[in-house]
């Protein structure tokens, strides 16, 4: 399914760039998306908890930092970074990790039919920085360290099976990932400003114990076909895994990724930037610029994503006005979302419970601009699906 129901003969600006020292043609490109009036309308006055947001909306601490979560014994951890939401009979779980070093690692929070916290625990301990990662569609967490030649660890939401490091997927500075379950294989972002974007394809699906990892490879464009090599040390251990490919293309800060209908985004933060990798057509073009807006651009410090069922992407910031903004399927980029009072955090690990009616994502200092002042919030709402 393609999102974008405008398109043009050549993105615009910029991103019309020849790729390989030609310029694309025999085909056809969407325009990065233009600052309009959401889905949901504006945003209201500042809640109890400091958050604005759209009418008929409302907000919930579900955990802060260092402080039990409600109705259980169990201390959230430091740094909420990334997270994803798994059914759980009736209810749900949020996974969430913790970005910190060298006790980084990810909890869980379990949540009866009605939304009321029934447990929470520790599923991941003793790892480094852990920072985003991706959802399996055999339900596992992938959690990633964001440290040089960090490893990969698929964890169970549940706290039942014992973590597992999975080194086939290589050592590198490890941000974001995302499964594709049509092509069996799980793409995934680098955070340096040289880094770039992969993908690895299990010799077994629903085995990540061996497979093979490859880069992207393409011109220096911003649009057009691309291709994938084979990376010959995904070890890492005498060169780094972005260094091995010729012509392996570059990425400013690659940060969230997410996966639906044939695409894969994923963002950039040195360039703030949303891309889309059409992968039926094994093209990428922009999807959201903020050089090639109209105006004062309203998503700036591109961090986490996810997506929604009626296709609308939710891009956090890191930094910018401490928003969550919406990426709609007809090219309109506005602010869903504005935590007050927090300008030295950023907001992190936005993810929907299976039913889609709710959405968690965390602000990682919170009020402190602390490690140790994370907060993880619970948005409900009119979701529209």
């Amino acid at each position: 399914m393609e999102r974008r129901s405008f398109l043009r003969g050549a993105v615009i600006g910029t991103s019309a760039a020849a790729f390989g020292g030609t310029l694309w043609r025999g085909a056809a490109y969407a325009a990065p998306a233009q600052p309009g009036t959401g889905p949901y309308g504006a945003l209201g006055t500042a809640d109890a908890n400091n958050i604005r947001l759209p009418a008929g909306f409302t907000s919930r601490v579900i955990a802060r930092s260092g402080q039990q979560v409600t109705g259980t014994s169990y201390s959230w951890h430091n740094a909420p970074d990334g997270g994803a939401c798994y059914a759980d009979g009736t209810g749900w779980i949020y996974v969430s990790n913790s970005e910190i070093d060298p006790s980084g690692g990810a909890s869980a929070v379990r949540f009866s039919s009605t939304g009321a916290i029934t447990a929470a625990y520790r599923i991941l301990s003793g790892t480094r920085q852990n920072c985003a990662g991706g959802k399996t569609p055999w339900n596992t967490w992938l959690s990633c360290e964001e440290v040089d030649r960090g490893y990969v660890y698929e964890t169970d939401p549940w706290g039942v099976k014992a973590p597992v490091r999975r080194d086939a997927i290589g050592r590198f500075k490890h941000e974001a990932a995302a499964a594709d379950p049509v092509r069996r294989t799980i793409y995934l972002t680098e955070d340096t400003t040289d880094g770039c974007f992969y993908r690895f394809t299990p010799t077994t699906w629903g085995d990540l114990s061996a497979g093979r990892l490859e880069v992207l490879v393409a011109g220096t464009g911003t649009s057009g076909p691309v291709s994938w090599a084979a990376v010959p040390d995904p070890s890492g251990a005498s060169t780094a895994t972005r260094n091995q490919v010729s012509g392996a293309k570059r990425f400013n800060g690659g940060e969230g990724c997410y996966y639906a209908d044939d695409t894969c985004w994923f963002t950039t933060k040195g360039d703030n930037r949303v891309w889309q990798y059409n992968v039926a057509a094994g093209t990428i073009e922009l999807a959201y610029d903020d050089s090639l807006v109209s105006g004062t651009a309203p998503l700036t410090g591109v961090d986490n994503v996810t997506g929604s069922s009626s296709g609308d992407l939710f891009v956090a910031e890191d930094g910018g006005n401490m928003e969550i903004c919406v990426i709609t399927p007809d090219d309109v980029v506005a602010p869903f979302l504005r935590i007050g009072g927090q300008s030295g955090s950023e907001i992190t690990g936005p993810a929907f419970s299976p039913d889609g009616k709710r959405l968690y994502f965390s602000s990682q200092r919170g009020t402190s601009g602390s490690s140790s002042g994370g907060i993880t919030y619970e948005v409900t709402g009119p979701f529209r699906a």
